[in-house]
């Protein structure tokens, strides 16, 4: 399988945004990608701005094949995403994917794409080369909460069906580097405007 087009994987949220009137949702939305964005950048410092995250984030993922785990607090979260980052696995590709917005939380359901070192899925166990790269497909849905500042409280990540499931060896030439993917992102990261008590729920 040959590499996606990461500057598309956020398509549906974009459309979200678009058909969105509400401020409040606007802004939530546009967090949301903002941060999607930084993810796969490997900019994920700044996805920790405590303008944008919570002191103490939890995030919960629950994915086939792998025994389910709780991330607390901002020093694990960032070692997690430091550590993709490192290992060129911030690469998430999504499509046919749907995007919800509500006053506390958004919601994305689709097929996810990301890219996992040979090594550590040989770590869980599959029959894999170690020293290639993969692109393990699922379908997922993700539940992001947020307080009444539009802070994230964290994620709700878990693959809900096997049957689209997939896992794809890469040829080097179609692995992307965390600094390719950077560059490529740069130009969809916007500034998000600071919050103001407008935006509060009403």
């Amino acid at each position: 399988m040959s590499r996606l087009d990461i500057t598309q994987q956020n398509v549906a949220v974009e459309k979200a945004l678009a058909a969105t009137t509400n401020p409040r949702h606007r802004y939530l939305l546009k967090s949301y990608l903002r941060h999607r964005y930084l993810e796969s950048a490997g900019r994920w410092q700044e996805i920790l701005d405590p303008a944008l995250t919570v002191d103490h984030p939890v995030y919960r993922f629950n994915l086939a094949g792998k025994s389910a785990f709780t991330l607390r607090g901002k020093e694990q979260v960032g070692a997690l995403y430091g550590h993709w980052t490192a290992t060129n696995q911030c690469i998430f590709y999504v499509e046919d994917e749907d995007v919800a917005v509500g006053d506390h939380m958004v919601i994305g359901r689709g097929i996810g794409y990301h890219q996992v070192l040979g090594s550590e899925l040989a770590a869980e166990g599959l029959k894999v080369d170690p020293q290639a790269m993969y692109l393990k497909k699922s379908q997922i849905m993700m539940l992001w909460p947020y307080d009444d500042r539009c802070r994230l409280l964290g994620e709700d990540v878990w693959e809900f069906d096997t049957e689209k499931a997939g896992l794809f060896k890469l040829d080097p030439a179609d692995v992307l580097t965390a600094q390719q993917s950077r560059q490529l992102l740069d130009p969809y990261i916007k500034p998000l405007e600071l919050f103001d008590e407008s935006l509060l729920p009403r």
